[in-house]
């Protein structure tokens, strides 16, 4: 990856691995913008977007993209960290997602980094960039009781609990990849650069990241 030129780094990363929190750093350390599904989920919201939305506003709205980039910014600043997951009733997790909805992620994400040099948490981003000429696509990883222990603190949790969550969102996820890209996120086939934050701060793993890209 060349950043001196227009480029897009990708996060993939297990829950409580602390991945979010990465690659908010590494925007920040590169000066580039920094994007993650909740805040994407939150923008199509916002838009009212569906596939037939963003085919319109391709054709006839030259500026819309500008003002997404620019409420996401504004929204990035103001929203709490956001999990792929939503409480419904009693102990049960619900995630879904149509093919539709699959594909205006898809059109977002890639039309995001057309406009800009940005840094992109999601759980297919490697697979939605995988011909972009300049990517570099990261997997970041840890053990299970590093990511029990991070869980029980941000959200307050027992140890079962947040372990259920884990197990929960880890299937869900998996699910998800497999589904919408025919692979496994834990194929590290799919990465350029795959870290385990055993025994890392995430600011070491950040500076990883910036050695490898040079």
């Amino acid at each position: 990856m060349n950043k001196n030129e227009k480029f897009v780094i990708t996060i993939n990363r297990e829950l409580g691995s602390g991945g979010r929190t990465i690659g908010k750093l590494l925007a920040e350390k590169l000066g580039v913008s920094f994007y993650d599904k909740a805040l994407i989920k939150e923008l199509e919201k916002k838009f009212n977007l569906d596939k037939e939305e963003i085919e319109r506003l391709k054709g006839s709205k030259t500026q819309w993209w500008r003002e997404f980039i620019n409420a996401a910014m504004y929204m990035g600043q103001n929203m709490n960290e956001m999990w792929y997951y939503q409480r419904m009733t009693g102990d049960e997790f619900h995630l879904t997602t149509t093919d539709d909805m699959f594909k205006v992620e898809k059109e977002v994400l890639e039309k995001l980094a057309e406009e800009e040099s940005c840094v992109i948490a999601g759980r297919s981003g490697f697979y939605v960039f995988a011909n972009h000429p300049n990517h570099l696509s990261v997997l970041i990883q840890a053990p299970m009781e590093h990511r029990i222990e991070r869980i029980m603190k941000k959200q307050n949790l027992s140890r079962e609990e947040a372990e259920k969550v884990i197990n929960k969102i880890d299937d869900m996820r998996e699910n998800y990849v497999k589904r919408f890209t025919g692979t496994s996120r834990y194929d590290t086939r799919n990465y350029n650069l795959v870290i385990s934050m055993e025994g890392k701060t995430e600011q070491e793993a950040v500076d990883l990241i910036l050695q490898y890209i040079g």
